[in-house]
């Protein structure tokens, strides 16, 4: 703690018995510094301020010292003193003198890093500007000390008095002993808000797209969470706009991505324009994006909501090297919370999902309206006997190695083709299947007939051994009998059973994670592989890698979809495989759509990965082509 204090040379000695009398009494004991050092301990454990602390410093250090006043001043090279304390008008005077002056004990203890003592400042040679001001402005002796720690120099604390005379040696330790112990307190005190500011930084960049700076999936969902707070009081409706543009693929492989991203930030910039001041537009990926409209009395407003928008599309975007003109189709929901008061926000997205899939279906440049109570009339009734009228069937996404292209496995997707409604999203229907008790029904159709078609392709054309991975709900893997049904599931072939994937995702470890810690390392005993899906979207905790027996993680398609754009993307990514394969576990890529994602992907070190760009999902009669006697590596478009 005790630096050597540097002094004039022309300067008595500071230790010598040329001290007054009446200091020796007012010098702190033991339990004086103790207490105040013991204060400052307590503002370690709490979120005070930077200015907080330096008040506190001045007006407890003039308690326990024979001093008139005291004063602080942070420095930061190149700018002005940001934080200033004192204790009195007088201190804060000489504090702001030396400021102004560019001149004083207190920017040369900052600058070397000692302490300055001066006894008497009439005397004093190595201040000529601030010495004459500062004594004539009642000022008589100065004893600074630097406020350093390594290479961390902050400031400098500066002890005043009104009559000349040296301090005590005990003075000067307890003095010296106070700064350094502020100085640690500071520099958490500034950790604690650099972390801060970079973590609502990071908020930030993780809540909006890049690109084009509108809120993402997840800032979405939390405003129309207030949206839907808003109506729900009012009495009112919430209308959502899924807007996807027609043929932008096209856009891109003429004109190369830089213009497809120039039009997508115009496309973003003219909706946002077309819509109300207080409304939300968000982008999801590629060229999505949703318009969530609050507080609206009827589905005629929506409707008109949605004819602008379209209207508003129309006339062609200037960009800086050509000119586009494009379409859109725009799938329209309304939620009316009045009849649906348990609603939510990704029902009313995935509803106006759908309708916008039926607009492209229609050939797309047009709108599709839809209403709650439109688009499930009617499914819960044609549900239960759907599998029994073989509308149910499946579709499977090959899953490939990065590292050679080639086909590893495929994942199973449950398709529902209504017979007057055509493709009814699984997002909708299996919600309904849940409620109806369904589910468990319906998820042990989707194993076995997966299982059986791995079966048969496996014998058809043997080679590699492939991977079958299928989605189970939290609902069916938790139901009385699910192990027993697996254990059924694998006698009924020879095949190993590691190549049975079943997928779940963190909702099973929320609902009852004592249960499902039974259940899944039951299946591991089976000699099943478990995959967690859409990793990185909900809590996305540590500990269940920990806890969980997880062979395998599939990182989410919206990080996927942000590493050409968004480095905190990346980054995450990056870590994620890191820890994966550091728990000897495999990692997934899912929704890979470009090529660039496929090279960063590749480059990170993902394992495997899926996505449109390398195979869309396919009907079972199409996998005899992709995997034929050669099983050559996929080609994927270039």
């Amino acid at each position: 703690m005790g630096r050597r204090l540097s002094t004039n040379c022309s300067q008595a000695d500071p230790t010598a018995d040329t001290r007054p009398a009446e200091d020796e009494s007012l010098l702190p004991d033991g339990q004086q510094l103790a207490d105040v050092l013991s204060e400052f301990a307590r503002t370690m454990l709490t979120d005070f301020p930077i200015q907080a602390i330096l008040d506190h410093l001045v007006e407890r250090i003039v308690d326990i010292l024979p001093i008139s006043s005291a004063g602080v001043t942070l420095i930061s090279p190149g700018t002005e003193p940001h934080y200033i304390a004192a204790t009195n008008a007088d201190a804060l005077r000489y504090e702001k003198l030396q400021s102004e002056l560019a001149q004083g004990p207190c920017l040369l203890a900052y600058e070397t890093g000692a302490a300055i003592t001066v006894p008497d400042l009439r005397t004093e040679e190595r201040f000529p500007i601030f010495g004459p001001r500062a004594n004539k402005a009642g000022l008589a002796a100065v004893f600074t000390f630097p406020l350093s720690h390594g290479e961390h120099r902050l400031g400098a604390l500066d002890l005043y008095r009104q009559h000349t005379g040296p301090l005590y040696p005990k003075a000067i330790s307890a003095a010296q002993t106070l700064a350094d112990v502020v100085t640690a307190y500071l520099l958490n005190a500034r950790a604690r808000a650099d972390l801060q500011d970079s973590s609502d930084r990071s908020r930030e960049a993780a809540l909006h797209d890049p690109l084009t700076g509108l809120p993402n999936r997840v800032l979405l969902l939390e405003r129309m969470e207030d949206a839907f707070a808003r109506s729900r009081r009012s009495g009112n409706s919430t209308v959502a706009l899924f807007v996807d543009l027609d043929q932008f693929k096209s856009i891109n492989d003429t004109y190369g991505h830089r213009v497809g991203d120039e039009l997508l930030v115009a496309v973003a910039r003219r909706v946002a324009a077309l819509i109300r001041p207080g409304d939300t537009l968000a982008r999801l990926s590629g060229d999505e994006f949703v318009a969530i409209c609050d507080d609206l009395d009827s589905p005629h407003q929506a409707a008109a909501i949605g004819a602008r928008v379209e209207a508003g599309l129309a006339p062609p975007f200037q960009l800086s090297e050509v000119e586009i003109a494009i379409t859109a189709s725009i799938g329209i929901a309304y939620a009316d919370h009045s009849a649906h008061a348990d609603y939510s926000p990704k029902q009313l997205v995935h509803e106006a999902d759908m309708a916008m899939y039926q607009a492209k279906r229609e050939g797309g440049h047009r709108r599709v309206f839809q209403t709650h109570h439109l688009a499930l009339t009617g499914l819960e009734q044609d549900l239960p006997g759907a599998l029994r009228r073989g509308e149910f069937y499946l579709e499977y996404q090959p899953i490939l190695a990065t590292a050679d292209r080639r086909i590893t496995g495929f994942e199973a997707l449950l398709r529902w083709r209504h017979p007057r409604r055509g493709l009814v999203p699984a997002a909708v229907f299996l919600p309904l299947a849940e409620n109806a008790g369904l589910i468990n029904h319906i998820g042990q159709w989707v194993l076995e007939q997966a299982w059986a078609d791995r079966n048969r392709w496996q014998t058809q054309f043997g080679g590699q051994d492939l991977e079958m991975s299928v989605d189970i709900s939290a609902h069916h893997l938790m139901s009385a009998g699910f192990t027993d049904s697996i254990a059924h599931l694998l006698r009924s072939t020879d095949d190993p059973p590691g190549l049975l994937i079943l997928e779940i995702t963190e909702s099973t470890f929320l609902q009852d994670s004592e249960r499902a810690l039974l259940v899944l390392n039951d299946l591991k005993d089976l000699g099943i592989k478990l995959a967690l899906d859409d990793f990185g979207i909900g809590y996305s905790s540590l500990s269940y890698l920990k806890r969980f027996p997880v062979d395998i993680i599939k990182i989410d398609r919206s990080f996927i979809a942000d590493l050409d754009h968004n480095a905190a993307s990346h980054t995450i990514v990056d870590a994620v495989v890191g820890l994966a394969h550091g728990l000897a576990m495999t990692v997934v890529a899912e929704g890979v759509e470009t090529e660039e994602q496929l090279d960063r992907i590749t480059g990170i070190g993902c394992d495997k990965c899926q996505g449109l760009f390398l195979a869309r999902p396919t009907p079972v009669e199409g996998i005899p082509a992709l995997i034929g006697p050669t099983r050559e590596p996929v080609a994927v478009s270039r």
